[in-house]
């Protein structure tokens, strides 16, 4: 680079205006805003504006011109020619301009150093002498030849010198195809036009005149005449040969592709920043480490202006590099220096020239120093304003202007192609001027990369993608300009000679899709998403022209114009104002590709990254390359049975060793298989690219997931987990990020092994997406192969066919997940996560734990008739009881209170499956309840109650705690049930039994939620009848069996009958439970009729018999209740004969109708018998009783009819049920009637 840079604006003098309104300076103050009196230059009342801010400069502190006295002799040398002085700094003689030359990439040396302008801000980039050729081109007849280049909005401008080049064609063969063409349809006698001495003897004695200007003695210090031809032959073809710095067509050299400064620096894994090294560090600020190292600067690749300016010259922004000498001494802070022959007067081309330097560097006047023949005469000072009204070089500034808006809406008309190298040509003499497209051109020959611009155009669009990329508060929008960059930076680059950069810029390609945010929608405040992806490809068709750009077209030109992009028939059109308009957007559009969806975007993320591995993969050079693997051809997917490896047993071996592994990452002492050094540009590269694979799989599994592809889902997390297993093998320092990634990978996988453990009879399906590979996934998998076995996580992602085997490796994987997350304090970074992985862990262990408890109870219902518990049970519930309460410490270490309670729910569960295993384990004959039994409940009922205290309170999750409640509860009804049915009175009385039976239904009636209008609610209403139903009849059966404590007996009757008549109005709720209700009142007869057998007075049976016909017409609802079944299913099969109409009312026993209705006849029959004998004799023995009278009456009609019927033995069910409906409805309107005539 050109020493070190100097800020902006420190070429530039204390601000002044010039007199008359002329050209202000800025100082450095001023750059970045106009001075209160202007940058504008009024001449003739054309206004032109111009504004000149010098953004580096490394000329020293500007030296006062010496004058020098009359009659100096310039022909002789100074003391001090073409040596260094610490007047000219470290610029050396480059700062007396004494090389106008321009070199032949000398705009890219530029572009490279302001690399935020290009693209942008800037219109043109180019060396002044360029500048003032193009705007010259209207008055001079000299030829212009020059290559243009478009960096999105900008154009670079390099002199593209054809004789140079076609001498060098001539020795090496390089440009043969130029030389022909221009030949053929240019100038078919071409040949070297050498300079003439008059050229060389000007050059010289400009020379010595500047270096007098600085002696500052003023006296001419001549040096031997031997000494002066040497110096001066010397200097000529110094300056020449400055000018013919062509380089070969570019070929990236060996030492660059090893240079480690020239990768990523290490920093974090998914930032731009990392690209290619300092390749993106583009501020001018810092010290550019480009892809070229000193060898190829000295190629013309070097910024070597003595200053960069940024130069406004009306609306059109240039940024200019200029090595004209500038001194002190002057009216003014600045001046230029120019020697005249006093006997050649000034022509309009050198007043042009003249005045566009001074503007270019903000120069307000200009010294001239007239001589003859080498002997000075006279200075003369003009001001810059003035340039344009000297004699014999009058011009309009605002020409000039119309020259510059029309050439610049010409090229950027013409120029549309990004990449591509343009070649504005006129020849000597000539008025029209031509644009070629060399790129087009030379693709035409046998070797496109012929084209030596192709490489320094390549690194320019990088390093402009680089800088964009590299700022943080880039907008999105800006993304479709990025990737249009980069795309046409690897189409211009042969990917054998340049791995490197097409590695880096597909790695950024890939950078652009952000995978792990969904798509926004497209915003309405950027126009850029409405043209299609193709719409700024290279293939798009030029726009056609409008009629005001006729003079663009060629069809009235000779044939051999056919080959031009574009004509201007002639130059004086140029001087016409907006003749040319720029019609065409450099860059039309710059849209981000539309991704509809996840899988699509992750798609391209994959096939950059997959060029990127092809790039670096083709840059290792080792000869025993790896296996060759075809990457057309499958690699197999190993289907192994659990068996095979041991069941879960082979699963803990596996996990260790990858544990082990995980360990010495964190040590460093991973190597990759293909011999990359570790820090080179490949294996940095490599390890970038694999980790954008390993996310984008990772993206594409989570999508697959969401979409229930379980298969799809299991494979792409798998190719997830050999990327981060091949970027483990290569990675020295593994970086807690990408710890996080592979603990978020295991995750999700240990979520899809879950899921196809509960979506097992779809299992073929899942097996044929799993096992589907695109060629892509194949040759990515190739490049991993290559590092990496890529086996690491192969114990987490094969498709088991076995339950049990898929369950333990999602497990395995969370565990492997927390693990991870033990790392490097991971666990309290990323908190979120932590708790995501320990509520899986939680999960899947009450998964396993319910998975071994099924299987548990499965063996038990195997088991017909065994005295004991099998060993396999027994391990069964040990492994379950061991899932569940590591899952319960999992929800309980992040506080989750609600699936702690679940588990403790399960594991209640659990206890009672292991109860209900020694219940069976006996001969139901001898049947007694266990202590084994009542030891599992109460384990099963103290799990139950932690649930509850886990939970405090319903409010917390009323559902969670219904369903605890509703287990308890049926917990202790079981208990109570078992205890009074298989009573174990061999090892206890008969009333702690009782007692015991009594706590325990009443502990269930307690947790049985009768009120609540839930789901549950008609459940706990059967049940809660049925619990008092229970305890009335164990009191009934106490009653009947007790003899003697008359308070106890009294006690019992009392709360039979409470529980009786709780139970009856319970089951009356309900419109399901019609035999139960039945039978509880039929209980509820026989609990009266008991208690009138104990009875002695006729008055005292006659009203226990009437409170038993008062519960038998309360039965009536339960009648109802069972015709009305009973008749829907008989009306069922009319109108569905395929259905039995035996299924037609499940909820309807038959057999236990039939056995109700009878004893039901009986009871009632017996009822009315007993009735009327009573009420008969106690008649014969009292007065006549209106009341006693109608009851007799009805009680007689209704036993007649009674027995009528039951005697009919041809009676259907349904004619049988009503009947007794019919009785029952007489008998109530007959009691009614007797109470109504017994009221007066």
């Amino acid at each position: 680079m050109m020493g070190d840079p100097k800020e902006a604006g420190a070429e530039a003098s204390p601000s002044g205006a010039a007199a008359g309104g002329g050209l202000s300076l800025l100082s450095q103050a001023d750059s970045e805003e106009p001075s209160a009196q202007g940058s504008a230059l009024f001449l003739g009342g054309n206004e032109v504006k111009s504004r000149a801010v010098v953004k580096y400069s490394s000329a020293p502190p500007r030296a006062a011109f010496a004058r020098l006295e009359e009659k100096t002799d310039l022909k002789l040398p100074p003391a001090n020619w073409l040596r260094e002085s610490a007047k000219l700094g470290p610029a050396g003689t480059t700062i007396l301009g004494n090389s106008k030359k321009s070199k032949p990439f000398s705009s890219f040396g530029m572009a490279y150093d302001f690399i935020d302008s290009v693209g942008n801000d800037v219109d043109v980039v180019s060396d002044s002498e360029n500048i003032k050729k193009l705007l010259k081109i209207p008055y001079s007849k000299s030829h212009v030849s020059m290559a243009v280049h478009r960096i999105g909005r900008t154009l670079l401008l390099d002199e593209l010198d054809i004789q140079e080049l076609f001498m060098r064609s001539s020795q090496t063969g390089d440009w043969t195809w130029l030389k022909e063409f221009y030949q053929r349809l240019i100038d078919q006698k071409w040949q070297r036009k050498k300079k003439s001495k008059e050229h060389w003897y000007q050059k010289a004695i400009l020379s010595k005149f500047l270096y007098y200007s600085i002696n500052g003695d003023g006296a001419a210090q001549p040096v031997p005449s031997s000494a002066e031809q040497q110096e001066s032959s010397s200097s000529h073809q110094a300056h020449e040969s400055e000018g013919a710095s062509w380089p070969a067509p570019f070929e990236m050299p060996s030492s660059v592709s090893e240079d480690p400064s020239a990768s990523s620096q290490g920093r974090e894994p998914l930032e731009p920043s990392c690209i290619v090294g300092h390749v993106a560090s583009a501020p001018k600020e810092q010290n550019l480490t480009t892809l070229f190292n000193d060898g190829e600067n000295s190629q013309g690749l070097k910024n070597d202006f003595v200053r960069n300016i940024l130069w406004t010259f009306e609306d059109i922004h240039m940024l200019v590099g200029s090595n004209m000498p500038i001194f002190g001494g002057g009216r003014y802070p600045a001046v230029s220096l120019r020697l005249r022959d006093n006997n050649k007067p000034i022509n309009v081309l050198t007043g042009i020239d003249y005045w566009l330097d001074n503007l270019i560097c903000n120069v307000p006047e200009l010294v001239m120093c007239f001589h003859v023949n080498g002997i000075v005469q006279k200075y003369e000072m003009i001001k810059t304003e003035e340039i344009p009204n000297l004699e014999n070089s009058n011009f309009s500034t605002k020409v000039i202007k119309d020259i510059a808006q029309n050439i610049l809406s010409f090229l950027k008309s013409n120029c549309t192609k990004e990449g591509h190298t343009y070649w504005l040509f006129k020849a000597s003499g000539s008025d029209i001027v031509k644009l070629y497209d060399l790129t087009t051109l030379c693709e035409e020959t046998e070797d496109k990369y012929q084209n030596p611009f192709t490489m320094p155009v390549a690194i320019l669009l990088y390093k402009v993608a680089c800088n964009m990329m590299m700022k943080k508060n880039q907008n999105k929008k800006h993304y479709g300009t990025i990737r249009t960059l980069l795309l046409n930076c690897v189409k211009l680059l042969d990917k054998s000679r340049h791995p490197q950069i097409i590695a880096s810029a597909n790695y950024m390609l890939s950078e652009l899709f952000q995978l792990d945010e969904p798509k926004k929608e497209e915003s309405s405040d950027s126009p850029l998403n409405e043209n299609s992806d193709e719409s700024y490809s290279e293939e798009e068709e030029e726009m056609a022209d409008s009629d005001e750009n006729g003079s663009y077209s060629t069809s009235s030109d000779p044939a051999d114009d056919n080959k031009a992009v574009a004509i201007i028939k002639s130059v004086g059109e140029l001087s016409v104002p907006e003749k040319y308009k720029s019609i065409h957007q450099i860059r039309p559009s710059c849209a981000f590709p539309v991704c509809h969806d996840t899988e699509e975007r992750c798609r391209l993320v994959l096939s950059y990254v997959l060029e990127g591995l092809k790039s670096v993969d083709s840059s290792i050079k080792k000869e025993s390359d790896l296996p060759a693997a075809d990457p057309s051809t499958p690699i197999p997917l190993k289907y192994e049975d659990e068996s095979t490896r041991g069941g879960p047993e082979g699963l803990e071996k596996q996990m260790a060793l990858f544990l082990d592994k995980m360990g010495s990452l964190q040590k460093g002492s991973c190597s990759g298989q293909s011999g990359m050094t570790p820090g080179s540009w490949q294996h940095k590269m490599k390890l970038q690219l694999i980790l954008k694979s390993s996310k984008a799989y990772y993206i594409l599994s989570d999508a697959a997931m969401s979409l229930q592809k379980y298969g799809r889902a299991l494979r792409y997390i798998k190719l997830a987990l050999q990327s981060h297993d091949t970027y483990c093998c290569l990675c020295t320092n593994m970086l807690s990020e990408v710890l996080l990634f592979l603990s978020q990978y295991l995750t999700l996988c240990g979520d899809i092994q879950l899921m196809l453990a509960q979506n097992a009879n779809n299992r073929a399906a899942h097996l044929e997406e799993f096992n589907y590979q695109t060629k892509e996934d194949q040759e990515i998998l190739h490049s991993l192969h290559r590092e990496s076995s890529c086996q690491g996580f192969a114990w987490a992602t094969d498709l088991s066919t076995d339950l049990e085997s898929q369950l333990s490796v999602s497990c395995k994987c969370y565990e492997a997940a927390n693990e991870i997350l033990q790392f490097s304090d991971l666990k309290s970074q990323n908190p979120e996560h932590y708790v995501q992985v320990l509520k899986r862990m939680g999960n899947i262990r009450n998964e396993i734990g319910v998975f071994y408890m099924n299987q548990a109870a499965a063996l038990q219902g195997e088991r017909v008739v065994s005295k004991s518990v099998s060993a396999a049970e027994q391990q069964l519930w040990k492994k379950s009881f061991s899932c569940f309460e590591k899952g319960i410490h999992n929800f309980e270490s992040i506080d989750d209170a609600t699936n702690a309670a679940l588990l403790l729910c399960n594991t209640g569960r659990l206890m009672r499956v292991c109860a209900q295993a020694h219940c069976g384990a006996e001969d139901e004959f001898k049947r007694e309840f266990s202590p084994e039994e009542g030891l599992y409940y109460s384990k099963a009922v103290d799990y139950y109650l932690k649930a509850l205290r886990s939970l405090g309170t319903r409010d917390m999750h009323p559902v969670v705690w219904d369903s605890v409640n509703w287990e308890l509860s049926t917990t202790y009804f079981t208990m109570a049930t078992l205890q009074q049915d298989y009573a174990p009175l061999s090892r206890k009385a008969q009333e702690q039994i009782e007692k015991e039976v009594s706590e325990a239904m009443m502990k269930s009636l307690k947790h049985c939620d009768v009120d609540s209008a839930t789901a549950r609610q008609p459940l706990c209403q059967y049940r809660a009848a049925t619990i008092h139903h229970r305890l009335a009849s164990m009191y009934h059966s106490c009653l009947r069996n007790q003899v003697g404590d008359e308070h106890l007996r009294k006690q019992h009757r009392v709360l039979a009958d409470l529980h009786y008549s709780k139970a009856a109005k319970l089951f009356q709720l309900l419109k399901d439970a019609p035999c139960e209700l039945l039978r509880v009142q039929l209980e509820r007869v026989a609990f009266a009729e008991f208690q009138m057998s104990s009875q002695n007075s006729n008055v005292g049976k006659l009203k226990t018999l009437s409170g038993a016909l008062d519960i038998m017409v309360r039965t009536e609802h339960a009648f109802q209740l069972i015709r009305k079944d009973l008749v829907e299913e008989c009306d069922q099969p009319k109108s569905d004969e395929a259905t039995p109409a035996a299924d037609c009312s499940p909820n309807l026993n038959r057999e236990e109708v039939i056995k109700l209705l009878s004893i039901f006849e009986s009871r009632l029959s017996f009822l009315l018998l007993q009735s009327i004998k009573l009420m008969s004799s106690s008649k014969r023995k009292m007065s006549s009783n209106a009341e006693e009278d109608v009851v007799l009456q009805t009680n007689k009609q209704i036993y007649s009819q009674l027995l009528r019927a039951t005697a009919n033995r041809n009676s259907t069910l349904l004619e049988r049920i009503e009947v007794v409906i019919c009785l029952l409805e007489q008998l109530a309107s007959g009691s009614s009637r007797s109470s109504g005539s017994a009221a007066p």
